[in-house]
């Protein structure tokens, strides 16, 4: 067993210490969606910092643990709250977390971020549907020695975000009344924001909103096998598409505005997935 996995099962140990608790689906609650996780029905709850080796996020709404319970019939882990690479931890640090939740038994994860949007579909406080991921510009989470126990050492990145779990989530929407729109996120290492330069660029490139998360964990999930799922809130226009100053007040003022209507949608999502 190498160091990776060795690290992986030994936190995913420490968590069945305290709870044998079997999630089905996994959720990322971004910026703005902490308060999801008091909507389930509690089964357990773990602080990251209970769990020896485990990174613990430094961003103020992040509040850093694991909840386990259902959203009805659906058994789920929560996470509140993230690490991000410009904190200052590794790739192999940031991508922990999903890796934990795939020894925990899950199968289905769902990533949510809030981000800078880069269309013109997509203003102030739209939901994005993640089709497609730029990485380029961020380290892959899989360079180093490959661990066989997790995955392939040259996995296939051609459905990142699952189709099938893409329609469920825009029937979802139909259901809730949500103008869910659909793009392609590129992630960047933060922590400053982009110029306007690096937007153009990235428009040039397709993508349809930008933000300092989800594409690195959503490898690392799919190179385990994991189904994935990403949702992205617009709480801003991208550097150089409005006379806004961009500060990080402004995108959890917005990600709290529409969390209500974020929250309605993850929850109706996470219920309707086939039992």
């Amino acid at each position: 067993m190498g160091k990776v996995l060795e690290r992986v099962e030994s936190c995913a140990g420490d968590i069945r210490q305290r709870t044998d608790f079997v999630p089905r689906a996994a959720l990322v609650l971004g910026s703005g969606l902490g308060a999801f996780a008091e909507k389930i029905k509690p089964a357990a709850q773990v602080d990251y910092s209970e769990i020896a080796g485990f990174p613990v996020s430094t961003v103020p709404g992040h509040k850093g643990r694991f909840v386990f319970g259902y959203v009805e019939d659906t058994p789920v882990a929560v996470m509140q709250g993230r690490v991000h690479y410009y904190e200052g931890y590794s790739m192999e640090d940031v991508v922990l977390p999903i890796r934990v939740l795939g020894a925990l038994g899950v199968k289905e994860l769902f990533l949510t971020n809030a981000a800078g949007g880069i269309s013109p579909e997509l203003a102030s406080g739209s939901l994005m549907l993640l089709t497609d991921q730029i990485t380029t510009f961020v380290p892959s989470p899989l360079i180093g020695p490959n661990e066989e126990g997790l995955g392939a050492r040259f996995p296939d990145m051609s459905e990142v975000y699952s189709k099938r779990l893409r329609a469920l989530a825009k029937e979802a929407a139909r259901k809730k009344g949500i103008d869910l729109k659909e793009g392609v996120y590129v992630q960047c290492t933060g922590p400053n924001y982009e110029t306007p330069a690096e937007i153009q660029m990235f428009k040039a490139l397709g993508a349809g909103a930008v933000g300092m998360s989800t594409a690195c964990e959503a490898m690392a999930a799919r190179h385990m096998g994991l189904e994935v799922c990403g949702i992205s809130c617009v709480t801003n226009l991208a550097a150089g598409l409005s006379d806004k100053k961009l500060d990080h007040k402004e995108v959890q003022e917005i990600a709290d505005r529409v969390s209500g209507e974020f929250q309605g949608l993850l929850w109706e999502l996470l219920s309707s997935l086939p039992k």
